[in-house]
């Protein structure tokens, strides 16, 4: 949670700067009272534990009485908690929170319906390094809440043989070996997945072999079918690049391990949700 204090701390500090100036302008110094986050459009739940820390660092005498969890079904019209405690307080985290959860229920929502779509199927929907400098913990967190699997957190916990490093060492097989001299040099136990954009390419890799998972990049249906065939079960295979809701059931259809889709953090619709003030 450290690296989530360290995101929550530096928002405090963008929103709020010398302090909330509206707000101890215009409410009495040490009124109370209350707000609730209400739904505005059905989806999945996700960000409470952020929620939380980011009242508690503004506030510690906020009080939360929470009603729904991640994960939850949410409909228009639920309440979702209620916070009380000082209003200047509350309002000083009003916009963090709802940037928090909003973008982060989005993100599950969006994943929970391509998990959907390939509901009964053995393919696992996957998401990307492609999400928001510095809040990717809090994005693969809300894929895993919408039911999909994390692929690499970075750079650093697993080898992801791309097209730029295949041309840039010269070829497919001198990429695959330079990865093993560099794992056995580093003494490092890391997984090897290379990306293919061909069966040219495949074949090539299939032949060498020393790989752990091939990505098939942006294979039209009808090549990834003949490419599951030719893999046979012989690794692990990934399917990724112009993968919708429209369209991936059918390549789940084809037998792929597992789905890659770049859209569930980078191409998001944040879910509509609302902190309102309430009488007491």
């Amino acid at each position: 949670m450290l690296v989530v204090e360290k995101i929550i701390e530096n928002a405090l500090a963008e929103d709020i700067g010398d302090g909330d100036h509206t707000s101890m302008a215009t409410i009495p110094e040490g009124l109370k009272g209350r707000a609730q986050l209400l739904v505005k459009e059905d989806g999945i739940l996700c960000g409470i534990p952020v929620a939380e820390k980011v009242f508690h660092m503004v506030d510690p005498g906020l009080q939360l009485e929470i009603f729904l969890q991640d994960g939850a079904v949410i409909k228009k019209g639920d309440v979702v908690f209620k916070v009380t405690g000082l209003i200047v307080s509350i309002l000083n985290a009003e916009r963090l929170v709802l940037n928090f959860m909003q973008r982060l229920s989005g993100i599950a929502t969006a994943t929970h319906r391509m998990v959907q779509q390939v509901k009964g199927l053995s393919s696992q929907i996957l998401d990307t390094r492609k999400t928001t400098p510095g809040l990717r913990e809090l994005e693969k967190y809300a894929v895993v809440i919408g039911g999909g699997q994390n692929h690499r957190m970075g750079l650093f916990d697993m080898i992801m043989i791309k097209d730029n490093h295949v041309d840039y060492a010269g070829g497919i097989v001198p990429a695959i070996e330079a990865v093993h001299d560099h794992l056995t040099k580093t003494g490092k136990q890391l997984k090897i997945e290379i990306e293919v954009r061909n069966l040219d390419e495949l074949m090539q890799v299939l032949d060498h072999g020393r790989v752990d998972r091939i990505m098939l990049d942006n294979f039209p249906l009808d090549v990834m079918k003949k490419a599951i065939g030719l893999v046979n079960g012989r690794c692990e295979t990934e399917a990724s690049g112009g993968i919708d809701e429209g369209n991936v059931r059918a390549y789940a259809e084809t037998g792929v391990d597992f789905i890659s889709i770049g859209a569930l953090t980078h191409h998001i619709k944040s879910l509509d949700l609302s902190l309102k003030a309430v009488m007491i």
